[in-house]
């Protein structure tokens, strides 16, 4: 009976690897795939023709060269803040502050473009010049929780999100006096927003004289992806943060520098979060409103939870959120389809993710 046990252990494991992959690495897809179904649903309810509805969706995504690029283009900031949640979830930090962190960054990138003599600057550096102070200030942000983690014990789920409230308020102020960014005021009509930025600080297009808005975000985007894959899974840094999030306390009597790998973690998603703002005003956007960052930061985030720790994973998201953004405005303008369905889907897919996760870890268990 002992052999025949041994003779059929080795035919049931690839069965219980099969169904492992299928429940975890496959999470991701079903819950897109519930999401997708619910989102079906809700359209029909609304009593749009299906037909009208996805003709619209579509023609948002990718009706036109125009249309394909704005949608490429929204995932750029996508995935620059779920890279920013995954750097800090490797040491079991979860960063919420992503919104902050883009109205951090996008500030500062603006007040260098006008106030700072940004434009003044030599050659490629009218525009770098900017991105660097916003990325800067998005890693001040996130420190700031990282020092209140590591010194106070604060939970930095709570202090990412107030400071997130903090940020909001600082760009709606900076907007809304002519002492900081607001554009001189004219007459009563006079909108509560920055001047435009000058050309010279805008980043470059990749597209030449064609007219279509893509920049060399897109390019930075994949850098980032890259130097995060890197940083995480092949440098010394990438292990000490694993071994901080798996266990804290025989990470310091390992002789782990715990308080700087926890700062820095959160810095340094708070620089990815800045530099998604500094993106989305020089690129994009070209001027500072009060509410410019959209939500990108909340979208962000579930890119970085779905993505659950691949970079790869992030950039296949963020197009996916950026496809779903684009689709979804011209659903709402084209087909007269709430755009908060799309919203609704995503939250569809968070929930499934988590339950299917905290399912599969409970028969693990």
């Amino acid at each position: 009976m002992t052999s025949d046990a041994v003779q059929l252990a080795p035919a049931a494991s690839p069965v219980r690897s099969a169904r492992r992959f299928a429940g975890g690495r496959l999470l991701p897809l079903w819950a897109l795939l519930g999401a997708l179904l619910a989102g079906l649903l809700l359209i029909k309810l609304t009593g749009v023709p299906m037909k009208d509805a996805l003709s619209a969706f579509w023609d948002g995504v990718g009706g036109s060269a125009y249309a394909l690029v704005g949608s490429v283009t929204r995932g750029v900031p996508l995935a620059l803040v779920g890279l920013g949640f995954i750097l800090a979830e490797r040491a079991n930090l979860t960063n919420v502050g992503g919104e902050g962190q883009i109205c951090m960054g996008g500030m500062f990138a603006t007040a260098a473009s006008l106030s700072w003599g940004a434009g003044r600057l030599p050659g490629p550096l009218a525009f770098v010049f900017p991105l660097l102070v916003g990325t800067l200030a998005g890693a001040l942000w996130g420190a700031l929780a990282g020092v209140l983690k590591a010194r106070r014990g604060s939970n930095e789920v709570i202090t990412t999100l107030l400071l997130t409230f903090i940020a909001v308020q600082l760009v709606y102020g900076s907007v809304q006096s002519v002492h900081f960014l607001r554009q001189p005021m004219t007459d009563s009509a006079t909108l509560p927003e920055s001047l435009e930025i000058p050309e010279r600080t805008q980043l470059p297009v990749l597209t030449g004289g064609s007219g279509l808005p893509l920049h060399v975000g897109i390019v930075i985007e994949i850098l980032a992806a890259v130097g995060v894959a890197v940083l995480l899974g092949r440098s010394a840094i990438g292990l000490e943060l694993r071994a901080v999030g798996l266990n804290e306390t025989a990470s310091r009597r390992a002789g782990l520098r715990v308080e700087r790998l926890v700062i820095g973690a959160l810095a340094g998603s708070g620089a990815l979060g800045g530099l998604a703002g500094a993106i989305m005003i020089q690129g994009d956007q070209h001027y500072l409103t009060s509410g410019f960052s959209s939500g990108f930061g909340f979208d962000g985030l579930v890119v970085g939870l779905l993505a659950r720790g691949s970079a790869t994973a992030v950039v296949l998201f963020a197009l996916l959120f950026g496809c779903l953004r684009s689709g979804g405005m011209s659903m709402e303008m084209s087909a007269s389809v709430p755009s908060a369905i799309v919203v609704i889907c995503q939250g569809v897919m968070v929930v499934a993710m988590a339950t299917a996760a905290a399912f599969s870890r409970r028969r693990a268990a």
